[in-house]
């Protein structure tokens, strides 16, 4: 299995693979300079050297140019300072050329040779005067690149109706698929506003607990069976996935009871049927 390192080039941002050779030493958080599709850019190790599977690796791997030195650093530093200077002049560019796009932010390689604009746009926008306008100003390689809304709210940052900081800019790396199914499992409530974040968007945090809750209600009887308790016969009208209870409606006493998943007694009547019923079938 080939060796790999992991590193990140920005905070919550998308972890690559590089290949560690001459450089097997590494600790997770040293800063080394790469060989990118931008150029070179310094990053950070977030996986340290380990093997991985061939399936895990698209494409040959890039080596790693050098340890990043203090001067790296300090140039990195400098020019992250610069880039909401960047992001307004070249807002007031696109203002002045009137194109329909929303320049979102700007990033800067380590050394400042390449400058990244990313914006959204709900159409197709001919910014190539911008491009060579920009490039006159900045002295860079300029890059516009069109992000979807889940990125948007990922670059713009904000928080989550539970009041924490967003998770995609925070810690999420990449986006999972979400779908209704798993606000379903889960019992929530279907409107749109109530599990929808700032991208208009299903939320990421959907995800977070799914696989619980499925593993949990395959032992479970769902709502509307009938069970045997140690109170009695009833029907279940309610699970508590995270309890792990039941809300039993008796059927003697007319009450709803609540009790341990644990506690449930065999039923002889879900037992024998199916035996029952094949036995019928033999007999006709």
């Amino acid at each position: 299995m080939p060796t790999i390192v992991g590193i990140r080039f920005r905070k919550a941002g998308k972890i690559y693979y590089f290949d560690p050779t001459g450089f097997d030493d590494l600790k997770v958080d040293d800063y080394v300079v790469v060989e990118t599709t931008k150029g070179q850019e310094a990053g950070q190790i977030a996986l340290g050297p380990r093997e991985v599977p061939c399936e895990a690796i698209t494409g040959k791997l890039k080596g790693i140019v050098r340890r990043a030195t203090a001067w790296d650093l300090a140039q990195m530093e400098y020019y992250r300072l610069q880039e909401r200077e960047a992001l307004e002049q070249c807002r007031q560019k696109v203002a002045e050329h009137g194109l329909p796009m929303k320049v979102l932010k700007a990033e800067y390689n380590f050394d400042g040779s390449h400058l990244t604009f990313y914006f959204a746009a709900e159409q197709r926008v001919d910014f190539r005067s911008l491009v060579r306008e920009l490039a006159q100003m900045f002295k860079a390689r300029i890059e516009l690149r069109q992000v979807g809304v889940r990125d948007e709210v990922k670059l713009m940052g904000g928080y989550g109706p539970c009041g924490r900081p967003l998770c995609c800019a925070t810690f999420l790396t990449e986006f999972k698929p979400i779908s209704i199914k798993m606000a379903k499992q889960q019992n929530l409530p279907l409107s749109p506003s109530e599990i929808s974040g700032q991208c208009g968007r299903l939320l990421c945090c959907l995800s977070y607990e799914n696989e619980f809750y499925c593993e949990v209600k395959k032992k479970l009887p769902r709502v509307g069976e009938r069970i045997d308790t140690s109170q009695g016969p009833g029907k279940v009208v309610g699970v508590n996935v995270i309890k792990e209870t039941l809300s039993v409606m008796l059927d003697e006493k007319d009450i709803i009871i609540e009790i341990p998943a644990g506690e449930l007694e065999p039923s002889p009547k879900a037992s024998r049927g199916p035996q029952h019923r094949r036995r019928k079938r033999r007999r006709r």
